[in-house]
């Protein structure tokens, strides 16, 4: 059985195409520029060269015929025909307080997707695009799944969702803690559970999803209580290029200074800000922020060690929220690769009687412990497939 995967942003559509019995991945590429100029989609095959076509798209429907295309090709396809898609699962943004999990598409699942463009400006209508791109070019017959980032923490609590501001704004609006990252943080969990050999009723999970965005998870007996991103995914961490937690007068605060609009002050706080507006400009990559701190950068410096010291505070909240701690986890760009801020991290945790072995933490984006021998939590990296857990959670409703 062979689940077809896309990820649609506004002017791009990421795929692949996961045969089910073994979890490989027979094909996975990129469409381009969709509506722009210089459009192109890189299709990849293991074991054979990409496949480049630089052709015009003018929206996303032509981008999915030419991905369906690249996937029946003579040469450079994996499958004869349409019919060995068993069904398509489609990442969505933000499924608000109405779905708290994965859903075969209909009227209704369209309605909610569009309810909640506003939350979701960048990726809603996106995701709306691609769903009915791929209505429109394959069979009726072929199910489309919504997968929603927000699902998995719809499972937290009032007290860990709710914001102190006025009830109506949530009677009205639905203004609350929604948390973003859900696919990864629900892959990644149940994958700690299963290669910690946690018990799932009686644990205690915290995951860090440390890449350019960055959200953290506390996981308790399998179920999310508490996550740092809220109702748009700019709360939260320092990040690449958003600002993470900031008193929120800081807003008006710079606009009055500055003649800005409210429109304007986000932009900053989710384009210009976190690493790259903390370092001065420098770079909203981990990489070169490190490379410029080692080079003599003050301002680089600061950056990543307000990144670890912001990651360290969650961590310890919610290990506070939950009551101790069994495992935390690692995954994601920076999580899966820079042994060195997992090393920070952990010993800004020594006091939880937390160890690192030095010799497992040098690996990069492989599956490991990298707890010591003596440690009393368990640390481990556990790279994250978003794609994987999509084509899973499609797969178990068909």
């Amino acid at each position: 059985m062979k689940i077809l995967v896309i990820n649609c942003g506004s002017s791009s559509l990421k795929y692949q195409l996961i045969d089910m019995e073994n979890e490989n991945v027979l094909a996975k590429g990129l469409c381009e520029r969709i509506g722009i100029d210089g459009s192109m989609l890189t299709h990849k095959v293991p074991g054979r060269e990409d496949y480049v076509k630089t052709t015009p798209m003018k929206d996303h429907k032509v981008a999915v015929e030419l991905v369906l295309e690249a996937l029946m090709d003579d040469v450079n396809g994996v499958i004869k025909n349409v019919d060995e898609i068993s069904a398509v699962g489609h990442r969505v943004l933000h499924g608000g307080q109405t779905y708290s999990d994965s859903i075969i598409v209909n009227d209704d699942v369209k309605r909610v997707i569009r309810e909640y463009f506003d939350l979701g400006p960048l990726h809603n209508p996106a995701n709306l695009i691609g769903i009915e791109a791929c209505e429109a070019a394959l069979p009726a017959s072929v199910p489309q799944v919504a997968v929603f980032d927000t699902a998995f923490h719809q499972s937290m609590p009032a007290k860990a969702y709710m914001y102190a501001i006025p009830y109506e704004y949530y009677e009205k609006y639905g203004v609350r803690k929604y948390g973003f990252h859900g696919t990864s943080h629900s892959y990644v969990s149940k994958r700690a559970i299963e290669f910690l050999g946690l018990d799932k009723e009686n644990s205690k999970v915290i995951v860090c999803h440390l890449g350019n965005g960055a959200s953290i998870s506390a996981v308790k007996n399998g179920k999310c209580v508490d996550t740092s991103m809220g109702l748009t995914p700019l709360e939260g961490l320092i990040m690449g290029t958003r600002s993470g937690d900031v008193d929120p007068a800081v807003v008006q605060y710079i606009a009055n200074k500055e003649g800005k609009s409210v429109d304007d002050m986000l932009n900053i706080l989710n384009k210009k800000s976190g690493v790259l507006g903390l370092s001065g400009g420098v770079s909203s990559d981990f990489r070169d922020i490190d490379k410029a701190a080692n080079e003599g950068n003050e301002k680089a410096d600061v950056a990543r060690q307000a990144f670890v010291y912001r990651v360290l505070k969650y961590v310890g909240s919610y290990i506070a929220a939950m009551n101790g701690v069994d495992a935390i986890i690692f995954t994601a760009g920076v999580g899966e690769n820079d042994g060195t801020k997992r090393k920070q991290i952990c010993e800004g945790l020594a006091y939880m009687g937390i160890t690192v072995d030095d010799e497992a933490n040098k690996l990069r984006g492989q599956e490991v412990v990298i707890s010591g021998a003596d440690s009393k939590v368990k640390v481990a990296v556990i790279p994250t497939n978003e794609e994987l857990a999509i084509a899973k959670e499609t797969l178990a409703l068909i």
